[in-house]
């Protein structure tokens, strides 16, 4: 079989599997690759969106923004082609040898000086966190100190230290994010998440 016949079966296993669901025809498509991604079937009941996440991240792809990631895996495994033929950008901040000797200096983590190296070019932006709390974290504290807008928070941290707690402070947010509940998530669904507004960006022409 070729890839994109085998991405057309599992999507239709995945439809066929899944039973039904409360999430609408612009949010299913992501939720649906995200089950795609992981073959977990628990994001049906845990994933979380605001009202105008998908359209936010449409909109924001469509317009050029820059898509930041709090991981190397979560920027590789995005798809470009999309993303740049609107004029985005992706970028992992977390190998700037800026970042490093800040944290080091700081006795922060890297996550954290990344977001806050960011901090200027965050506003309409995507920020796209799949590993680490302590950048969900952090870029919550300055959307609340209104020193960052971005058009949307992918917030999918993994982990047993603070990952579903930052989830959890993130759903109290007024500004659209995609995120879930509990301690699962990673970059590779992160990444997933942003393929699936991208490809429906495209979609609209």
């Amino acid at each position: 079989m070729k890839p994109q016949e085998i991405e057309d079966l599992s999507f239709k296993i995945i439809d066929a599997e899944a039973g039904p669901h409360s999430f609408g025809p612009a949010e299913w498509p992501v939720v649906r690759r995200m089950i795609h991604t992981s073959a977990d079937f628990d994001y049906i009941k845990t994933v979380r969106f605001h009202p105008q996440a998908v359209q936010a991240g449409i909109e924001a792809i469509r317009s050029g923004c820059r898509i930041f990631t709090d991981t190397r895996m979560a920027s590789v495994g995005i798809r470009k082609k999309e993303i740049e033929g609107f004029g985005g950008e992706v970028i992992c901040l977390m190998a700037d040898e800026v970042v490093a000797s800040s944290a080091l200096a700081r006795g922060t983590t890297r996550a954290v000086a990344a977001v806050d190296m960011a901090a200027d070019r965050i506003t309409g932006s995507i920020y796209v966190v799949g590993n680490a709390p302590t950048a969900l974290l952090r870029l919550i504290e300055l959307v609340r100190e209104k020193k960052a807008l971005p058009a949307l928070i992918i917030g999918l941290p993994v982990g047993f230290v603070n990952a579903a707690e930052s989830k959890a402070d993130l759903l109290t947010l007024d500004l659209p994010f995609i995120t879930n509940t509990g301690r699962k998530g990673g970059s590779n669904l992160a990444a997933a998440v942003v393929n699936a507004l991208a490809i429906m960006a495209q979609a609209q022409g």
